[in-house]
Parts: structure tokens; C-alpha cells; sequence
């Protein structure tokens, strides 16, 4: 069945993204973020395109996501590792997976252990106060005797230009030589912008592989990625005095052509649109018309008057303008996008 929503997605701007963010970290490896479902656009389809291009590293955030790329990931040069570390309920699922926990606390790292656990990754408080075992477990010797890749931490204020970011990077750099692990990684999409002195061994991009840009230093490299489209369900025209919609957010001054799309919040258009979002067809702008409710938004087709039931328009969603519109960060635009989307790749 044909949904009557599209969410267009660009394989070769994906990619572009993945080399630029590849380039700007230096000698070190970039991975890739494709935790919350790809961030909204579709991890299976994500991995599979940027392991074509030659991405090796690939974070989720639990081992359900992990599981669901168990048959992307078959080639044992790309690594998968699971953010949230390991609980209790995962060990016998962790044990055997093609996939690395990512241990952030003592008693994962205990449990991990006594386990005969494999392989594995670790995270590192440096100053965000999240998930994360501290630099003095790591003096005290609570990481002696694990095989480790990697040893991670997060910025806090990677979009930001604060003293905090180098106060972090300096502490993750001052354990270098402290463990078994291989490789050190710091830097998301923002971090990297920050410089060489960020990327570590291993680079973390999510946000800006997708088309966000978490600094401007990114707005020239990374090209948008997805795309709603959304077909119209009817036609009508609104008189001089008519309202549309909840709360009669809009009311006509003149007659105004509106088309009624089948997206609303549910799907991810959020109401913070309402009387602020925009719509496409061809060269004509159509701005959306008074509040977007779960499953429908309107606009006006006075630019496009040909339009009528059964077309597509595309939604402006150019993530920097659709956030300002919105209110919502990139992030949110991103990873709500619903499931009531048919997702193409072109």
C-alpha cells in the first residue's frame, strides 16, 4: 500500500556528508551515529549506504538497535558499539552479539567481567556529569585486564565556544596510555568543527550527517539529506473572514486558496509550524495556514493554483530554517519524524 506520505532521501548527499565530516577529521576515523533509527531516516539503510563508502564504526544507543542491524553488520571489519553499556537483561543477548557494550559504570564494568566478556568499549566522565565511569576509576585500576577499543567521552558544550570543551578534552587526553584501549574518541557533528585537537583517534558524527548544522564553521559542508513529502487530501477556498482550523489561528483578510495536506504532528510536523512552515511546488512557496494538528496541516496554493487533490508538495525542511520556524531543535525534527512515512532512498 502506498502511504500518502514520502520521506525523500538523498544517498548521495548522506555520503558527501560522511567524507566532508571524514576530511575535517584529520588522521583520525570518522564512525557514525545512527542510534534513535538513523536519526529518524532509517538505520538499516544509513549503515548500509555509509559502509559502502567506507565507514567502520557504528554507535547505537541500546542492544534493540543493535539487534536490528545484526544482519547489516555481517562484515567483521565494522564494529557496532552500544552506548547505553550493558544491563543484567542484555548479558545473554551481549555475550554473543557482533556488536561492542559500551561500559559506563562500575558495575557494567563488573559485570562485563565476571561475565568473560569480550571486547569492549568504555565511556568516561570528563565534565558532563552523564553516563560515564570517572578518571580516578580509571587511576584506581577498575579497567585492568579488559580488552578494550576504545575509550570515549562526551563534549557538553560542543556547539558552544566555552573553556569547558578544552578542560574535557585535556582530561581524556591525560588517559591516554592509562588502559589497554586502542583508540580515544571526543567528537560529534560540533566537535569536529572545533579541530584536530578534538578528533582523538575516532570521530562520532550524528546531527550533521544528516543535514543539521550544530556550528556554523559546518553550514557550507553538509548538504540536507531528508525530505517530507506530503500529498493533498482536498482542495477549498476560504472567503475574506473565514478561519481555518483549531483556535482559528487564521483567518483570511482576502479569498485564499488552501490545500489540506494528510501530515500533521503525529508524523513530525509539529505544531510549532503553525502560521511559520512552508511548503513547495516547483519555484512557488506556500506557506502553511493556521495550526497543524495531528494528521493534517494547511497551505495556501494561491502561488501554485494548478495544485489539487491527490499531488505532492514537499515540505521545506532544510533543518537550520525549519528549526528557527519551529522552535524545536535539529535533533527533534530529525528523530520524530513518524512512521507513517514511506522512506526512499534516491
Amino acid at each position: 500500500m502506498i502511504a500518502p506520505l514520502r520521506l525523500s532521501l538523498d544517498t548521495a548527499a548522506l555520503v558527501a556528508n560522511w567524507r566532508a565530516l571524514d576530511r575535517l577529521s584529520g588522521t583520525a576515523a570518522c564512525g557514525a551515529a545512527v542510534k534513535a533509527d538513523g536519526y529518524g531516516l532509517g538505520a538499516r539503510g544509513v549503515v548500509e549506504r555509509l559502509a559502502t563508502a567506507g565507514c567502520r564504526d557504528f554507535f547505537v544507543a541500546n542492544w534493540g538497535e543493535a539487534a536490528a542491524l545484526a544482519d547489516v553488520a555481517t562484515d567483521r571489519s565494522i564494529a557496532i558499539s552500544v552506548l547505553h553499556g550493558v544491563r543484567q537483561d542484555d548479558m545473554a543477548f551481549a555475550l554473543h552479539a557482533n556488536a561492542r557494550p559500551v561500559l559506563s559504570t562500575v558495575e557494567q564494568v563488573r559485570r562485563w567481567r565476571n561475565a568473560g566478556g569480550g571486547r569492549c568499549d568504555v565511556m568516561v566522565d570528563t565534565g558532563m556529569n552523564r553516563l560515564g565511569i570517572s578518571p580516578d576509576d580509571v587511576a584506581q585500576g577498575l579497567l585492568d585486564g579488559l580488552g578494550i577499543d576504545t575509550l570515549l567521552s562526551h563534549l557538553a558544550c560542543a556547539d558552544e565556544d566555552v573553556p569547558a570543551n578544552a578542560r574535557q578534552r585535556d582530561r581524556l587526553n591525560g588517559l591516554r596510555g592509562a588502559t589497554t584501549a586502542k583508540r580515544l574518541s571526543l567528537a560529534n557533528s560540533a566537535a569536529i568543527a572545533l579541530g584536530p585537537d578534538y578528533a582523538f583517534d575516532l570521530t562520532r558524527p550524528g546531527l550533521a550527517l544528516y543535514g543539521g548544522v550544530p556550528r556554523a564553521a559546518l553550514a557550507d559542508v553538509v548538504r540536507q539529506v531528508a525530505t517530507p513529502q506530503a500529498q493533498i487530501l482536498q482542495r477549498r477556498t476560504l472567503r475574506a473572514g473565514d478561519s481555518i482550523g483549531y483556535n482559528a489561528l487564521y483567518t483570511a483578510s482576502v479569498p485564499v486558496e488552501v490545500a489540506i495536506l494528510n501530515i500533521g504532528y503525529a508524523d513530525g510536523y509539529w505544531r510549532g509550524f503553525t502560521n511559520t512552515g512552508q511548503a513547495r511546488a516547483g519555484d512557488a512557496v506556500l506557506p502553511v495556514l493556521g495550526r497543524v494538528s495531528m494528521d493534517l496541516t494547511a497551505i495556501s496554493v494561491d502561488a501554485f493554483p494548478t495544485l489539487d487533490e491527490g499531488d505532492w508538495v514537499t515540505l521545506d525542511f532544510a533543518l537550520p530554517r525549519a528549526a528557527a520556524a519551529s522552535g524545536m531543535s535539529q535533533y527533534e525534527l530529525l528523530t520524530g519524524l513518524g512512521q507513517r512515512f514511506d522512506r526512499i532512498w534516491q
